[in-house]
């Protein structure tokens, strides 16, 4: 086992409760509420759900004991995993960490919490093992480079994720180091996430990331077996940094491992949007606010990104000007801009409201992008943007460096649950909601994780015969 593979195992193995800070704790169940509130509402609202939920069913990943987020029936533990992990990514509204580019809690949290139901295991353990996941999925984007990794059409939150997916899922299942390594070296042929969605919007995004989920469960559950997985899968000739990334920087990966905690460098979505577009947005609302500036009075409007945001988000302007469905509007910066601007703010339900509306197309077709030096200036520590809007009455400008939702720039406790209650008051009563919410934030003192997931499910318990053959 080389060095690195090495540390990373037994980081994994080693963590434990009393090992963690208290805050990384607290940050967890800020997390996992924010995650359960976001794959609550895709459940019933996310247009690639019912076709996700019929597949599922028709591969025999229903039936079993663990719960699937805001459904009625029980599903195996991959069944689950591979559900709760596209939902929390549906929206595109769960959270992010700015310098290694990726989406830290929906490839994590669905295996460590399919791997808590089986092992029956609480909350004492599987807090632990979350954040463990957290640290090892961010710390190998940091080594691949965010950039280069892009370049290669690879998606980060999947192709990182599955690896902390492992971990979590492998710490629930009290693997040994080397059990762990074993792990990662099956992982490492799972790693997978192209970005070729953006050219039709296509739900694939969605599906890396339940996919990462699933596959780091499986990974750690044949490595608790004794299954063998390749030898040095991080630095190895075909390994991780090698096959992923054109200039990996290896160290990275062990950097401040277990000493300085990236849990709490993780941000919270207060838009449902790529984050890339976030900073733009505020700035946006900000100037709106200040200025009472009307969307038809406005001429135009330039946005200027980090190069590798605007390359997402920005480019081909002709197909970011006329998004086709949601996937589209998410990653359009001129769609989210248009939305902000006639909004003050944006949340899930305006893609219903704009995604077709015409003067919501035709303001869209007055933004533009383009790389910016003083965002690029900022990036990858901050993903900031330069905003300027042309009006009949004046010209505007705004510079947001640090995006709503930063750890410098925090959701207050108040706004992370007014976005829950959002998010999850169209399908549980008040009362059943309180209960939720007060549970997820204090996980680690939960003695049953299924009965706490079970919560999600509709008051109503019943399902009629014709949806369980359906699969809706």
């Amino acid at each position: 086992m080389t060095a690195i593979t090495r540390r990373i195992s037994e980081f994994a193995a080693a963590i434990s409760f009393d090992k963690v800070p208290a805050e990384a704790v607290e940050r967890t169940g800020m997390l996992l509420m924010d995650s359960v509130g976001i794959a609550l509402r895709a459940r019933h609202d996310a247009e690639s759900t019912p076709s996700l939920i019929r597949a599922a069913m028709r591969l025999g990943l229903g039936g079993g004991a663990c719960v699937a987020i805001g459904d009625r029936r029980g599903f195996t533990p991959p069944g689950a995993a591979l559900v709760n992990g596209t939902l929390i990514h549906s929206l595109d509204f769960d959270d992010t960490h700015a310098r290694a580019s990726l989406h830290t809690s929906a490839p994590i949290v669905p295996a460590a919490l399919a791997a808590a139901e089986m092992a029956g295991v609480g909350g004492g353990e599987l807090a632990p093992a979350i954040i463990a996941g957290y640290e090892i999925q961010i710390h190998l984007g940091l080594a691949l480079g965010p950039t280069g990794h892009y370049d290669r059409g690879f998606h980060p939150t999947a192709t990182c994720g599955v690896f902390g997916a492992a971990a979590a899922a492998g710490k629930v299942f009290r693997l040994d180091a080397d059990g762990m390594a074993l792990a990662f070296g099956i992982a490492l042929s799972q790693s997978a996430g192209s970005m070729q969605f953006l050219v039709d919007g296509a739900w694939t995004k969605r599906f890396h990331v339940g996919h990462a989920a699933m596959c780091g469960l499986m990974a750690a559950a044949l490595a608790r077996e004794g299954f063998r997985g390749a030898v040095d899968p991080f630095e190895g000739k075909a390994g991780f940094f090698h096959a992923y990334a054109p200039d990996p920087d290896p160290e990275k990966a062990v950097e401040g491992l277990g000493e300085a905690w990236e849990i709490m460098e993780t941000a919270v979505k207060p838009y449902p949007s790529c984050r890339y577009s976030h900073a733009a947005m505020d700035a946006l609302i900000e100037l709106r606010a200040a200025n009472d500036i009307k969307p038809e009075e406005v001429r135009s409007v330039e946005i200027g990104l980090p190069e590798t945001g605007w390359k997402i988000i920005g480019d081909p302007e002709q197909d970011k000007h006329a998004p086709q469905g949601v996937v589209d509007g998410q990653f359009s910066m001129p769609f989210c801009a248009a939305v902000a601007l006639s909004e003050g703010g944006m949340v899930w339900d305006d893609y219903a409201k704009h995604i077709e509306d015409g003067k919501t197309l035709e303001l869209t077709r007055r933004v533009h992008t383009a790389p910016d030096p003083k965002a690029e200036a900022e990036f990858p520590k901050n993903l900031s943007a330069v905003v300027r809007v042309k009006t009949k009455r004046g010209d505007y400008e705004a510079f947001v460096a640090v995006p709503k939702g930063e750890p410098d720039n925090f959701l207050s406790a108040e706004e992370l649950r007014a976005k829950f209650d959002g998010l999850v008051g169209p399908y549980l009563p008040p009362t059943r909601m309180d209960e939720l919410a007060s549970r997820l934030l204090a996980i680690d003192k939960e003695d049953d994780i299924n009965e706490v997931l079970r919560l999600t499910r509709p008051v109503s318990a019943e399902v009629p015969a014709e949806v369980m053959a359906a699969g809706e």
